[in-house]
Parts: C-alpha cells; sequence; structure tokens
C-alpha cells in the first residue's frame, strides 16, 4: 500500500450508463474541498488515457458544480452500444465503479475531502 496516493472513491463517489455508443461517467465530490481539487486534477485527458484500453475517440468533462460533481462522456467507447456490443458491459454500468478505482497522489489536506461519516 502506497500511503502517498489514495483512490478516488476515497473522495468521491460515481455514477454511470450510457448514450448509444458512448458512455457517461458522472463523478461527484463527497465534499467541496474534493471537488475543488478533482477538478483541477480530474482532466478529461487523464480519464480518457485510464481508459485508453477501451478506445475512446474522444472524452469531454462538464463541470456541475452545484452538486460538486465533473461528469465525463466516452465517445465511441462500449463497441456499438448495447445493441450491438459483445462485451459484458454493453450499457457502460460499471465504468464509474472501475474509474473510482484509480489511484491519486494524496492532497495535502486529503482528510477534509473524505466522506463525513455521522
Amino acid at each position: 500500500m502506497d500511503l502517498d496516493r489514495i483512490m478516488l472513491s476515497d473522495i468521491a463517489h460515481g455514477r454511470s450508463g450510457d448514450k448509444g455508443n458512448h458512455a457517461n461517467i458522472a463523478i461527484i465530490a463527497y465534499t467541496p474541498a474534493g471537488y475543488d481539487w478533482l477538478r483541477g486534477r480530474l482532466t478529461a485527458e487523464v480519464v480518457g488515457d485510464y481508459f485508453r484500453p477501451l478506445q475512446p475517440s474522444r472524452v469531454e468533462r462538464f463541470e456541475a458544480a452545484n452538486v460538486l460533481g465533473l461528469n465525463f462522456l466516452l465517445h465511441d467507447v462500449l463497441a456499438g452500444g448495447a445493441s450491438r456490443s459483445l462485451r459484458i458491459d454493453t450499457q457502460g454500468k460499471t465504468l464509474a465503479l472501475a474509474l473510482l478505482q484509480m489511484t491519486l497522489e494524496r492532497p495535502e489536506g486529503w482528510r477534509e475531502m473524505l466522506r463525513k461519516v455521522t
């Protein structure tokens, strides 16, 4: 275990699904501090590199600050989409879980980014 790294799931949760042959991944930070940090680091390029084995033709990022979210649209990543793809996950439902496994350099003040348990 690398103490200088954290998993994305430590500071955010996510949802994903399909839009035809494209996948949509929403990453929602637990705290405003986590959102601010992710906004500067979780870029479309970083996500595209992470999913390079699935060969997205393009990755776009959209910000949803009101819900502390970043939304990624991965173009042409589903090998034809739900009715044509031979992949196990033809609708991209597991892509958010895969992205949440990404490890990141542990930021300063990372404890302020963690989910608050009450």
